[in-house]
């Protein structure tokens, strides 16, 4: 079936640059392995993975947290749809609402400790450094302060400038991993963006 759900999401994903379909292969990737890993049930896993970005706003829209919510509710009409067994509906519809970081929801299950970590990990290393810049760019954020670059006497602002969205949620999204796996995966991650900036410092 992921040859549907592949083919669905690349119809109904109409969002930012960064949240494409590779955003989304790249997620199903992680959420196998760490599915793999910490024992979850990949009949929810995979199906959510695929699907919790098949309905999604701007970054900068103002009811960017009810996205998931309403994504949730997609993903399960299409997999009725499909005929998808519905014993794991409710678990798959908890999973894509709890995975988005601005929706703000506790996941319940270690299926949905899965997908969302493997969600928050395609925020950060080197992909997330490029996501960052692009998405950045897409709403026309200049890429730093020239006067406090790395926010050392100043609040972050990411409405402004691109290196403070590290600041304010990238640097701090390893912490919020909830997975075994996906807190491993995050401190090589973390320590990437970390070199990243260092390196930025010294070219700036």
């Amino acid at each position: 079936m992921e040859k549907q759900y592949e083919e669905f999401v690349q119809v109904e994903m109409k969002a930012d640059p960064a949240h494409d379909l590779n955003h989304v292969r790249r997620v199903v990737k992680m959420a196998k392995l760490l599915c793999e890993r910490e024992n979850a049930v990949s009949s929810v896993v995979i199906p959510a993975a695929w699907l919790h970005d098949c309905y999604s706003v701007a970054k900068n829209h103002p009811e960017r947290h009810k996205s998931s919510k309403m994504a949730a509710d997609k993903a399960i009409k299409f997999l009725s749809s499909i005929g998808y067994s519905q014993e794991y509906f409710g678990e798959i519809h908890h999973v894509i609402v709890a995975h988005s970081y601005s929706a703000n929801v506790q996941p319940e299950t270690i299926e949905a400790r899965v997908v969302q970590d493997a969600d928050r990990l395609d925020a950060i290393g080197a992909i997330g450094v490029a996501r960052c810049i692009q998405v950045s760019t897409t709403l026309e954020r200049a890429l730093y302060c020239s006067t406090d670059t790395f926010c050392t006497s100043r609040v972050p602002d990411d409405d402004k400038y691109a290196i403070d969205h590290f600041y304010l949620k990238l640097l701090r999204l390893g912490k919020l991993m909830t997975t075994d796996s996906g807190i491993i995966e995050a401190k090589k991650r973390t320590d990437f963006m970390q070199s990243f900036l260092k390196q930025l410092k010294n070219e700036v």
